[in-house]
Order: C-alpha cells, then sequence, then structure tokens
C-alpha cells in the first residue's frame, strides 16, 4: 500500500467526503420536506415526489439505511486520513489528521451539506431518491437485521419500538399553517378558512341575537298595530309569541303572511295556522355541531335556551355563515356601527356588543371567557351597576363607563394602549 501515490490518497479521500457530505445532505433534505405538499407533487405524476413518498413511508428503514451508509463513509474516511498523516508526518501526522479531519468533515460533511439541504430540501431530496430505493433494496436485509437489534435495544429501556409515521395536524396546528399562507392565497380565502377552523370553539351563546332584541309578532297586541309592525319587519322569518318570548308560538314565513294580506284573509287565527312549531337549540352548542343540526333538520332559525328552559336569544343560519365569509346581511341593525373612533383614538363602544366582535373589531384582547358582552364584562368586574364616569382597568385595557341605562351600561369608551396590572 506504500506504493500507492499520495495524490491518488487525496483523491480518494476527497471523494469520501463529497459522499459524506450527500448522506448528510440527504438526511436533512429528506426529514425536511414538507409532507402535504411532498403527496400534492406525487399526485401530479412527479417521478421525485414518488420516490421519497415512497421512501418516507418506512422512516425506520430510511433512517437506517443513510446512518450506515453514513457512518461507514466516516469510517473510511478517519482510516484513509490517519494513514496519510502517518504516511507524510509520521506518528505526528496521525495527531495532525485528526485535527484537520475534524474541521473538514464539519464544515464540508455536516455543516455545509445540511444548510443547503435545509434550504433546498426538494431538490436534494428528490436527487437522493433516485440512490436511496435501489440502494435499499439491495441493504434490505442487513438493514431489517438492524432494526431488529434497535427493536431489542427499545425492549430493554421498556419503550415502544415503533417509530410514528403520523404526520397529521390537529385543529391548532392546521390553524397556524393556513395563517402562515400570507401571499399565497388571497387574504379573503385565508379569512374564510380561518373562519371554519374557529367554528368549533365558538358558542352560539356568541353570536345569538340577544331575548331582548328579538323583533318579533305578539299575538296579545292590538291586530292593526300588528299589521303595521309586520309592514315594516325586514326579515323573512317572523317570531310569533303571547305577551313574552318565553311564551313562544312558533315561527312564521313572510312570503306565507304576504299573500294572506293581499287578499284581506288574515287574522290572529290565520298567522297561527301558518306558524310552524319553534326549533330551540341548547345553550353552548358549538357552531360546528348547530351548522350541521341545521342542515339536518331543514331549519334556518333556532332559540337558544338555558338548562331551565327559558329563551336566551336567536340564531340563523346567516350568523354562522357569517362567522366563515364575513357580513353580508341586510339585517337593519348592520346599517350602523357599534364602534366610534373618538379624536384621541379611543372608541366608543354600545354595551350589548359582544366581546369577541370587539376584539376582532379593535385588535385587543379583552377576556372571552365569561360574559359575552361588554356590558357583562364590566358587571361582572366591578361586582355592581356602575354609574356614568366610573372608570376601571380590565385585561391591561382602560374602560370608561359613558352611560347607564336600566341597570346595564350603554355606552363605553375602551383606550387601546394597554398598561400594566
Amino acid at each position: 500500500m506504500n506504493d500507492i501515490p499520495i495524490s491518488f490518497l487525496f483523491a480518494a479521500l476527497a471523494v469520501l467526503i463529497m459522499l459524506s457530505a450527500f448522506f448528510s445532505g440527504s438526511e436533512t433534505g429528506l426529514m425536511s420536506l414538507n409532507r402535504y405538499k411532498l403527496k400534492h407533487q406525487a399526485e401530479k405524476n412527479n417521478g421525485g415526489a414518488k420516490r421519497a413518498l415512497e421512501l418516507l413511508k418506512k422512516p425506520d428503514q430510511l433512517i437506517s439505511l443513510i446512518l450506515l451508509g453514513n457512518n461507514f463513509i466516516n469510517i473510511l474516511i478517519t482510516q484513509l486520513a490517519t494513514y496519510i498523516g502517518y504516511r507524510l508526518y509520521g506518528d505526528p501526522g496521525i495527531a495532525i489528521a485528526t485535527g484537520l479531519l475534524t474541521i473538514i468533515l464539519l464544515l464540508f460533511a455536516e455543516v455545509t451539506p445540511k444548510t443547503l439541504a435545509a434550504n433546498n430540501p426538494e431538490k436534494i431530496a428528490f436527487i437522493a431518491s433516485y440512490v436511496y430505493r435501489p440502494l435499499l433494496k439491495i441493504l434490505l436485509p442487513l438493514i431489517i437485521a438492524i432494526n431488529w437489534l434497535v427493536k431489542q435495544v427499545f425492549k430493554l429501556f421498556k419503550n415502544s419500538n415503533k417509530i410514528s409515521s403520523n404526520d397529521a395536524l390537529n385543529s391548532e396546528e392546521l390553524r397556524i399553517a393556513v395563517s402562515e399562507t400570507a401571499g399565497l392565497i388571497p387574504d379573503t380565502h385565508r379569512d374564510m378558512l380561518l373562519g371554519i377552523l374557529d367554528l368549533e370553539k365558538i358558542k352560539v351563546d356568541d353570536i345569538m341575537i340577544p331575548r331582548n332584541e328579538i323583533a318579533g309578532i305578539d299575538l296579545d297586541d292590538d291586530w292593526e298595530d300588528t299589521l303595521s309592525q309586520i309592514t315594516r319587519l325586514p326579515y323573512t322569518r317572523i317570531p310569533v309569541y303571547s305577551e313574552t318570548v318565553d311564551n313562544l308560538i312558533g315561527v312564521a314565513l313572510m312570503r306565507k303572511i304576504l299573500p294572506l294580506l293581499m287578499n284581506d284573509n288574515f287574522n290572529p287565527k290565520t298567522l297561527q295556522e301558518i306558524t310552524r312549531e319553534p326549533y330551540f337549540i341548547p345553550e353552548g352548542t358549538a357552531l360546528t355541531t348547530q351548522l350541521i343540526n341545521f342542515l339536518q333538520t331543514k331549519r334556518l332559525v333556532g332559540f337558544v335556551v338555558d338548562e331551565y328552559g327559558d329563551i336566551q336569544g336567536l340564531v340563523a343560519l346567516e350568523d354562522i355563515l357569517e362567522e366563515v365569509v364575513g357580513e353580508f346581511t341586510t339585517d337593519p341593525r348592520a346599517t350602523h356601527t357599534a364602534f366610534f373612533q373618538d379624536l384621541d383614538g379611543s372608541y366608543l363602544v354600545e354595551g350589548s356588543t359582544h366581546v369577541r366582535d370587539i376584539n376582532s373589531q379593535l385588535h385587543i384582547q379583552l377576556p372571552t371567557k365569561g360574559p359575552r358582552t361588554v356590558n357583562g364584562l364590566i358587571l361582572e368586574h366591578l361586582e355592581m351597576i356602575p354609574q356614568a364616569g366610573t372608570s376601571l382597568k380590565i385585561a391591561g385595557y382602560p374602560l370608561e363607563i359613558m352611560h347607564t341605562k336600566n341597570n346595564m351600561v350603554k355606552t363605553v369608551r375602551i383606550q387601546l394602549n394597554r398598561q400594566k396590572q
């Protein structure tokens, strides 16, 4: 072996270092692949993607193959470098070779190839898949034996020997993934996807029309006043009750009422005949569940009831859809804004406004666990009905009561500059 030229040994060493770089870089590239993007490319008949996806289906075999090849190459590099150092400088050359080899391997066979692969995982991984697929078939018996030994080691530590390849995302991880698609899909589409993901966390209580704001027909009112009211109601489905909403009779469709009005054949009795039985929704129902329930029952409007059966509010299908696609309703309540910005940058907000809407519109973080409206939030915090001029701080945001009426906060000023508690 002493007859082998030094130049040939250096050339062999360079080739081995490149092979080590290949194994190191390809490992990082394959493990850095976006599995969902990879599956999409494979469905588009991308050959490299198909091979890489097939390799990643058995990550234990792939890792064993890469480590087997990388360690074998690194051992050869160590032996060859030691021999070269000894031939050139004798015993001191071994120490010199060890020091230089550590720097060279770290720089050219580890950090550089892995950094390149992390920045361009698809290019590196797709090229490597052409090599690993046939190599895996050739070395499969050896790899199976290695994996069997690994499983025995796992058993010694009473650990699971199964390597999980489940890369499914939970709802929060999926939400983050969608949030990071800025620039890849239109903002409106991204907002809709996020809205769908948020439906599970939102309850019917959060979007319902409170019972004191439900507009309907009271059969105990003067009939002439009722007829006048019907002509002014802008809704297609109208609650019908007796004296109070708690004595709910049902929901009448405006398209059935109008023909009766035109024929002068309309009275309380005929109104009750065309009134459909009410549909009730338990308090605390998630919007995802209620959306399915609306579809199954063929209903578009439901009344939210508490554990005692008392009506708390009204929810329509369009209210749920608006959580996904945004406001599209012609509800007259939406023709004015509940937010008014003052000259000092603060906002005047109606007390009946939902805390979720305030957080969304003003980009602040008032607590959403507990009362649904800012009025309820203030009453819970103070444990009393405040007077106008009362100031308080909730979650670090200064709030000032501007107007109270009928035992509730009607208007509140919110400062957006969050302060330390």
